[in-house]
């Protein structure tokens, strides 16, 4: 069992088209999954999920689009690639979009009202794509090809981070361990929101067992160390605590995810070089990547 990861957007909180953007991608947040059974995921609906839905046309041959969607929460960089995204508006397409029951308002109306005549010409109801709206309300989801876990994450209005893992009765049937065919993508989470206190200890400790064995980490890493004073609160974490946290869990590889819209390509690739010497001198075996458009990974 593995899944097939390509990455469509990577950036985060608003477009950066330009030639400073052109290597790492400027489109926000937008994952396609892919497992062993054909069962298609999608992870967030930025604007690199208008590329992706093109992308699903060409490959279907006319056939019917169905798969599910995983909203990590409403903020309109997550979202507001869904009103161009074209297998929306083909008959016979089918979609479920989950999001978290504690969110400030449910994703249903988040995605409706942008939608709304006031600053879209199309209104939702007028997509001819069958959407089913679904909350997480259970810690562990089971789909036809995968399971899905969810934790609540740190980040303003609320978040979810999700775990994808080969399915049960597939890792019971042959031996496999979690382990082999798990990854885990977090895209916004401040790993340094809150007081110290037992209170935070225990969140940190429940979000490394959460991580602890997957294959591989999708983690926001929004900030240098010298930006992050002034965002604290923002809801995003630096270089520097997404390598604690990959260290920390025992992961493979750490994808780093969720550039700023300040980043340049030049400057990525300054703090990728920085995150692999730091990683190499902990003396433990981590791969990390930095999320770039277009990107494949097979977990």
């Amino acid at each position: 069992m593995s899944f097939r990861l390509r990455f469509w957007g990577t950036r985060g909180s608003i477009p950066t088209p330009g030639p400073a953007t052109v290597r790492y991608g400027g489109n926000t947040p937008s994952i396609e999954v892919r497992t062993d059974t054909g069962s298609l995921v999608l992870l967030d609906a930025g604007t690199g999920i208008r590329e992706l839905g093109r992308s699903l046309i060409a490959r279907s041959n006319g056939s019917a689009i169905q798969g599910d969607i995983f909203l990590t929460h409403a903020h309109w960089d997550h979202i507001q690639g869904i009103p161009f995204f074209a297998p929306a508006f083909q008959p016979g397409n089918r979609f479920t979009i989950w999001g978290a029951k504690s969110l400030a308002a449910s994703i249903r109306r988040v995605i409706r009202d942008q939608m709304s005549p006031v600053v879209f010409p199309v209104a939702f109801e007028e997509l001819a794509a069958t959407f089913e709206f679904r909350e997480l309300t259970d810690e562990r989801h089971a789909s036809d090809g995968f399971d899905v876990r969810a934790m609540q994450v740190r980040h303003p209005g609320g978040a979810l981070g999700y775990r994808f893992a080969s399915p049960s009765g597939a890792r019971a049937a042959t031996g496999t361990p979690d382990a082999n065919a798990s990854f885990v993508y977090i895209s916004d989470n401040e790993l340094r929101a809150g007081e110290p206190g037992a209170a935070s200890d225990r969140w940190r400790s429940k979000l490394v067992e959460f991580v602890r064995g997957a294959r591989v980490l999708i983690h926001d890493a929004t900030y240098t160390e010298q930006e992050y004073d002034a965002h604290r609160g923002w809801g995003h974490s630096t270089y520097d605590d997404a390598l604690g946290l990959a260290l920390a869990s025992g992961v493979e590889t750490l994808v780093l995810f969720h550039h700023s819209p300040d980043r340049s390509d030049a400057e990525l690739d300054a703090r990728l070089a920085e995150c692999r010497a730091t990683a190499a001198a902990s003396g433990r075996p981590l791969d990390v990547v930095a999320a770039a458009e277009g990107m494949e990974l097979e977990v």
